[in-house]
């Protein structure tokens, strides 16, 4: 079997490994942590691109926090009118060349206390992210949730044909029940 466990938006990778499975006739398990849903009081656009998002954006000028990773900020360089405040693991590379700029290089996990902090000290009118799922970056959708701000969310691309666990359990239990072994407690 061939498990499948990177980030929800590994599109690429995900593609080749849907690839390589269907080619060599091997089982494919994608192991992805369920979307985040939203809740009474979020105020999330959900939009179905990177592009859909720099659109959703508006005309007006904005203080934007981009937390999408470093891969597809360049995109926003399309909507030059809005200050961005862009946090990423890596630095993003080409450097963006927006004139209203501050980047943050930080990893995760981020609290809500933490997020909201940041969030009320540069102003941040809205947030736009990928929906990514999982604890580690929650804190700002919960934050925009106590401060009433909007999330642009940039829904998750179409689900390749794979089982499909949300959880290294459900994997385990998935990738047992496929070799026909009895399912192990405790995993």
């Amino acid at each position: 079997m061939l498990i499948d466990a990177t980030h929800p938006f590994a599109r690429q990778i995900t593609q080749n490994a849907a690839t390589a499975a269907r080619l060599t006739g091997v089982p494919l398990i994608r192991l992805e942590r369920p979307a985040w849903q939203a809740e009474p009081g979020d105020r999330w656009q959900p939009v179905a691109s990177v592009e859909a998002a720099v659109t959703a954006l508006g005309a007006a000028p904005k203080r934007v926090f981009l937390a999408i990773g470093r891969q597809e900020a360049a995109a926003f360089e399309a909507a030059p009118q809005h200050r961005y405040l862009v946090r990423s693991v890596d630095p993003v590379d080409p450097p963006l060349q927006l004139p209203q700029l501050e980047t943050l290089l930080s990893r995760g996990p981020f609290d809500e206390a933490a997020e909201e902090q940041l969030l009320r000290a540069r102003q941040i009118d809205v947030i736009v992210c990928k929906n990514s799922g999982g604890a580690a970056t929650y804190g700002k959708i919960a934050a925009a949730r106590t401060l009433g701000l909007p999330v642009v969310m940039i829904e998750r691309p179409a689900p390749v044909t794979a089982l499909r666990a949300g959880t290294a359990a459900e994997a385990v239990a998935l990738l047992n029940h496929g070799l026909g072994l009895p399912a192990k407690r405790g995993v």
